[in-house]
């Protein structure tokens, strides 16, 4: 068993290891991954000798979960209630906004895969800092849908007070 000691040193480890990838190839600060992507740190817990790889699949996890939700949003089948609720609330732009993060979003799928079929350091580091970069804009777009969300929830599911359920 790990002790709480040895996890902070695997940790430090880990930030020794990036510190020396970001200078390399320019990557956001590790502080700043570990906002946007948490569980990046729980990296240091892999014994590995490709951090980066590790880093960029707790990134990706992170990526395809909103992939699948954009998904269930965008074309609601068989998806529990709610995600119909939320549909409801919104219009065409955000709409229009959530199709455009889900199409960035399967970009990376199929980057993914390329990175998984053949290892480049340089290649995952490029992987990192343009998810990190896309991400930015994307929290922005999705940020943006759930304020439509929250803030027409009440008037819309007032107006559906007569749907049938049977």
């Amino acid at each position: 068993m790990t002790s709480d000691k040895d996890k902070k040193e695997d940790l430090e480890k880990l930030k020794k290891d990036y510190g020396i990838l970001k200078a390399k190839y320019g990557l956001p600060d590790f502080s700043k991954l570990t906002e946007d992507f948490n569980g990046v740190e729980r990296a240091s817990d892999i014994e590995t000798d490709y951090p980066i790889r590790e880093i960029r699949r707790y990134i990706v996890d992170k990526m395809f979960n909103y992939l699948r939700f954009l998904e269930a949003m965008l074309n609601p089948s068989n998806v529990p209630m709610y995600v119909f609720s939320m549909v409801k609330t919104l219009g065409v732009d955000d709409k229009k906004k959530l199709s455009e993060v889900y199409k960035e979003l399967a970009k990376i799928e199929i980057k993914v895969m390329e990175l998984d079929l053949d290892f480049s350091e340089k290649k995952e580091a490029e992987f990192i800092k343009d998810s990190y970069n896309l991400w930015q804009s994307i929290k922005k777009n999705i940020s943006s849908v759930t304020e439509t969300i929250k803030k027409n929830w009440d008037i819309k599911s007032d107006e559906g007070k007569r749907d049938y359920f049977g």
